[in-house]
């Protein structure tokens, strides 16, 4: 299946101040964001990529036609020829598509209609969050289903406390927000092309196209409660680099033999 890509906006919450570039060029490790969300599907067999561009283009250009294999591949060295051990990239297929620099994510995606013409279904992500969702099962239950639109479901990540307070003011009990049977929007979809039908210009993919779906009950949610991590933030980004240092990268999980993700230290499996 294709997989659409948002990478035009600004992110301006994972700015440092030392850098222009968008939220998914953003590094962990050797490579940026957008390429550990590229990794991870190409793992699940989705090699076909369209990107829709906005902010700092340039920066998502350059960096694919300039790619260095050798940045995240062993090689071998004999004079001045280099011979690649493993390859990432060279069997992918990338459409660069500019979108507009404030476009919201239902325009962009109606942009690139176009480009996933004659889908049957296509997968779509907002390239700026990594899990170990297992994709194939989030897909197969789509197919098997009526909806027009699925998307990943997960706990929410924030560590507040929901306090259930009585008219009188006492306190009947608190509890962690995570706790809770809540679930938020975890930036992976699964799409049929009908969802064009509910896409209005200008509009948003979420809160027009998907909260117009699931009204028809035409819109599925897959929960995972598995590794889940955005990196929306200056906070969560240096997050993510510090546990791919450390070695705690359950989002690669191309890595793991078993081809098996692997649950990062006190995460819920």
């Amino acid at each position: 299946m294709k997989v659409v890509l948002f990478c035009g906006g600004y992110g301006t919450r994972t700015r440092d101040g030392a850098s222009e570039l968008p939220k998914p060029m953003q590094q962990i490790g050797p490579r940026p964001l957008i390429w550990h969300v590229m990794r991870y599907y190409a793992h699940f067999g989705h090699t076909d990529f369209v990107l829709c561009l906005g902010h700092g283009a340039h920066h998502v250009k350059d960096y694919f036609l300039s790619y260095s294999e050798t940045a995240s591949n062993d090689f071998v060295l004999r004079g001045r020829d280099v011979q690649l051990l493993g390859r990432d990239i060279s069997e992918w297929t990338i459409t660069f598509v500019h979108t507009g620099s404030d476009s919201p994510i239902g325009e962009r995606l109606r942009q690139v209609r176009p480009h996933v013409q004659g889908e049957e279904m296509f997968l779509a992500n907002y390239a700026d969050v990594l899990t170990d969702l297992p994709l194939d099962r989030m897909v197969e239950r789509f197919r098997q289903s009526d909806a027009v639109a699925g998307l990943l479901a997960v706990a929410p990540q924030a560590a507040f406390h929901c306090v259930d307070v009585r008219d009188d003011g006492l306190v009947e009990s608190i509890t962690a927000l995570q706790e809770m049977p809540l679930w938020e929007n975890g930036g992976y979809f699964v799409l049929r092309p009908e969802i064009f039908d509910h896409l209005p210009p200008g509009g948003d993919l979420v809160m027009d196209a998907c909260r117009s779906l699931a009204e028809r009950r035409r819109l599925l949610a897959h929960r995972h409660r598995g590794f889940w991590q955005p990196a929306d933030t200056v906070k969560e980004r240096h997050a993510l680099e510090a546990a791919y240092h450390a070695g705690n990268r359950p989002w690669m999980v191309w890595e793991s033999a078993c081809g098996e993700p692997v649950p990062a230290p006190g995460q819920r499996a």
